[in-house]
């Protein structure tokens, strides 16, 4: 069978679209324009003791428009968009996106970005990031990597009773930015993954563990039969889970979880709440606001890496940079229009990080149990109760009882509680046992002292 086509568009048409959005918005009377067109396509199949529970393909398509009114300090700003190609809907997104800046406030911040922070198409080209990696999955072979991986998991135990599903998803999309300051560029890029949740059970209690792999190269997504295995023991391990006592205590985030206080953190330090004075990390450069050991870097040229990127959503070229250095906040993460309401430069932060990398000065998990003594180990969170304004931090938590140094039982129905400020100051050590998560890589967390509410 041939296989199908990768995309409905060549590029050379995604970029005609744009030009003609262009082209329209100048007829119309805008000072200033913006246009993403995008396509992508995929199949996630998902997998349920055994049967197949949903499967779906999707192919999408959209032209997003930004049009300004007026030039700084007196700009007015309209966005539309469109799923429709056609010339007559081009024309009237245009128009809608026109009609709305006409109507809107003036924004003196309002504006592209500035013309020499643009990426350069010869340096963009140079890069060679390689984020394309299609996977021509059918969907028979879809279901029978999900089984693979439910089998592994049941095959572990008779005490692994359930499963939530086993998923495998492969996308492809491409895209074009261009502006009227004459930019135009863009790529195409792919994400895989594989994901299993699972459910053990013993004398009546259940306990559910999950594991997922991602990558933009099929061949890096985890093998079934090692992902399955490895989300059964999870499921496993957790079970006679206790409840303790309320206690103060130094506490170890698993390398999953910690690269959730990364993205806390990424929260705090970005130009919307920062400008905004809805975070605790205002005025906060150049301040020591991690203990002196941590060093945190943003790499957007990795090759092959989920969020690496030659320029943001705004074109500006992106840039390896040091956000975090012995402690000290280096930099913001900022857009055009945050960086001008706080008067700096962007970062090329538009859209989010692009590879942050928590420096690990640690051992691996079994070094850093060693490390962690006497506490608890986090591996699991619930609930978003995150005050970036003031830092304080109270998170519903699941894990283990740690004793001279080792997993003494499994614990549950805890609060872990704290204020960020505190936390990131008391780091201990970062461990060395990496994963990626998203935009985040970062090893398991060891933090000095946090309050563990329990029973």
């Amino acid at each position: 069978m041939p296989k199908a086509p990768r995309f409905t568009y060549a590029r050379a048409q995604l970029e005609q679209f744009a030009e003609d959005v262009l082209a329209a918005a100048k007829r119309a009377g805008a000072s200033a324009c913006e246009c993403e067109v995008s396509e992508g396509y995929g199949l996630s199949v998902t997998v349920r003791r055994d049967e197949p529970e949903t499967i779906e393909h999707n192919r999408d398509k959209a032209i997003g428009v930004t049009v300004y009114a007026g030039e700084r300090p007196r700009a007015r700003r309209g966005h539309a968009s469109t799923s429709d190609f056609s010339a007559a809907a081009i024309a009237s997104t245009v128009e809608a996106a026109a009609a709305i800046a006409r109507q809107t406030a003036i924004d003196d911040c309002a504006g592209p970005p500035e013309p020499g922070e643009l990426a350069r198409a010869p340096e963009v080209d140079r890069l060679a990031l390689d984020l394309f990696h299609p996977w021509d999955l059918g969907t028979e072979e879809a279901i029978r990597i999900a089984r693979r991986a439910e089998r592994a998991a049941f095959a572990l135990s008779p005490k692994i009773r359930n499963s939530e599903g086993a998923s495998v998803s492969a996308q492809q999309s491409q895209f074009v930015f261009a502006n009227s300051l004459g930019f135009r560029h863009g790529y195409p890029t792919s994400r895989h993954t594989l994901w299993l949740s699972v459910i053990a059970e013993d004398r009546g209690l259940m306990q559910r563990d999950d594991w997922y792999s991602a990558s933009r190269v099929p061949g890096r997504v985890a093998a079934p039969e090692a992902l399955g295995e490895y989300a059964g023991r999870r499921a496993l391990a957790r079970l006679g889970a206790r409840k303790i006592p309320t206690c103060q205590v130094p506490v170890l985030f698993e390398a999953p979880v910690a690269a959730g206080l990364l993205g806390s953190f990424v929260s705090a330090a970005s130009g919307g709440n920062l400008y905004r004075k809805s975070s605790f990390l205002v005025d906060a450069l150049g301040k020591e606001v991690f203990a002196r050991g941590v060093h945190l870097e943003e790499r957007p040229h990795e090759p092959r890496a989920l969020a690496s990127a030659p320029f943001d959503e705004e074109g500006v070229a992106t840039r390896a940079r040091a956000v975090v250095r012995a402690g000290v906040l280096e930099g913001y993460f900022l857009g055009s229009y945050s960086a001008r309401k706080l008067g700096m430069k962007s970062t090329a932060s538009a859209g989010g990080a692009h590879n942050l990398v928590l420096g690990s000065d640690g051992p691996r998990l079994p070094g850093m149990l060693k490390k962690l003594g006497r506490g608890l180990f986090v591996t699991e969170l619930l609930g978003h109760g995150i005050n970036l304004l003031t830092g304080d931090y109270s998170r519903g938590a699941a894990g283990y009882w740690v004793e001279n140094g080792a997993i003494a039982y499994p614990v549950e129905e805890i609060t872990v509680a704290g204020n960020l400020k505190d936390m990131y100051r008391g780091i201990v050590s970062v461990g060395a046992d990496r994963v990626v998560r998203g935009a985040y890589t970062c090893g398991s967390v060891l933090i000095d002292n946090m309050t563990v509410a329990g029973n």
